[in-house]
């Protein structure tokens, strides 16, 4: 009788030492939420959602600025890219930005599944689906010049959707969406390396500047010159002729020329056509999945990457040695390059600081979130030190043959 008293105490000290062990966790991750609760948000994707009143840069950052206000909307570019549904990525290709080498970036430098097949030889690259033979690049070198020669915005807008509709029919049964991306630069080094480039005889004459189903007259946009090119020219040539799409060719090619009339310059006035242009631009700008900056490469890069969850191989490379960069011009010069593109250098300012804030974002969440981890594991590694070695090794101890013998015995 006196056994049976003593083992039923035994077992009633045993559970009331578990319930201490129970109680003991569950105030334990109570004071632990207290910490780590405060900066994270349960209810948003990804247990975290900045307020539009988030201060950016809380620590004046030496080397940047910020000019223009923009909301976290704006500046927020995680998208969810689905290369095995039916997203597509569409690249707008401005002439002398970098494009041809941030294009070959797209085919032959990105971390894929299934990579682009780009044979020697050949101009373009096949970049299919992992799951299917359809494409999830529109770019020059993954489709060509589908709908014309550096196509702009307004041009690709109304023709992506139909191209890729001819080419693969059987993605009809559900919308495509699309990603707009593109690149800018420094209007006058981009202005300069154009004069290079038509310098040595390049003319793009066969770029269709479709603008509301047709393409302009001669009289919309006559030409600059007389002859099969313009090779030669000086820059002061260049410079001279009014009708010069080098001239705020990024506002032109990234603007809705729809709300202008398109190449007719009489259909609004030239001051209002401006600021529309401009405006447009800006707009289409923001709106885009991303955009880069060719003085920025690995800025570009990290941007594309966590944009679009996808990675390079290698990283970019910065060349400050280009064309434009051995041009030496004078001050006047530069100034008159400047008046010709002042739209340009709007569009410009206000990208760069867009840009420079974006990143800023992203690292800032990454860090605010490995300082979040880093808070949480060193709580863990604390609360598993306080507690004592016996209650820690208990809950997990199983009972041994003899254990259970003694046991027996007792009863």
């Amino acid at each position: 009788m006196r056994r049976r008293r003593a083992g039923g105490r035994t077992m009633v000290e045993r559970a009331s030492k578990f319930v201490l062990v129970v109680a003991g966790s569950v105030c334990f991750m109570l004071i632990l939420y207290q910490y780590a609760g405060p900066g994270l948000s349960l209810g948003a994707p990804g247990g975290r959602a900045p307020p539009d009143d988030l201060d950016l840069f809380p620590t004046p950052d030496p080397h940047y600025e910020k000019k223009y206000y923009f909301p976290v909307r704006e500046l927020e570019r995680s998208l969810r890219f689905d290369m095995k549904g039916d997203d597509v990525i569409v690249f707008l290709h401005i002439q002398k930005t970098g494009g041809t080498t941030f294009g070959r970036h797209l085919v032959q430098n990105v971390r894929l599944e299934v990579p682009c097949d780009c044979r020697p030889g050949q101009k373009k690259c096949t970049c299919y689906r992992p799951n299917r033979r359809e494409t999830w690049l529109f770019s020059r070198f993954s489709t060509g010049w589908s709908c014309g020669l550096h196509a702009d915005w307004t041009e690709l807008t109304n023709c992506v959707p139909g191209v890729l509709d001819r080419r693969d029919s059987a993605a009809l049964r559900t919308p495509r969406k699309f990603y707009y991306i593109t690149l800018l630069r420094d209007p006058v080094s981009r202005y300069l390396s154009e004069w290079r480039h038509v310098q040595r005889g390049a003319t793009w004459k066969t770029s269709l500047h479709m603008c509301d189903g047709r393409t302009p007259t001669p009289e919309e946009l006559p030409p600059c010159y007389e002859g099969t090119d313009w090779s030669g020219c000086t820059l002061q040539e260049f410079m001279d002729c009014p009708y010069n799409l080098a001239n705020n060719r990024q506002v032109r090619m990234l603007a809705d020329l729809s709300l202008v009339g398109c190449y007719n310059l009489s259909f609004i006035p030239e001051g209002k056509r401006a600021q529309l242009l401009l405006e447009s631009a800006k707009k289409n700008l923001r709106g885009m999945a991303f955009f880069g900056l060719t003085e920025f490469q690995r800025k570009t890069q990290y941007l594309f990457e966590r944009t679009f969850n996808l990675k390079f191989i290698r990283p970019f490379m910065q060349y400050n040695s280009t064309r434009a960069g051995g041009v030496e011009v004078d001050e006047d010069t530069i100034r008159r390059i400047e008046e010709l593109n002042d739209l340009d250098m709007q569009l410009y300012d206000y990208a760069k600081d867009l840009f420079q804030q974006r990143y800023q974002y992203k690292r800032q969440l990454e860090r605010r979130e490995q300082r979040l981890r880093s808070r949480e594991e060193r709580l863990l590694h604390r609360a598993k030190e306080a507690l004592p070695r016996e209650d820690a090794e208990e809950p997990g101890r199983l009972p041994t043959e003899d254990y259970m013998s003694h046991i027996i015995e007792k009863w």
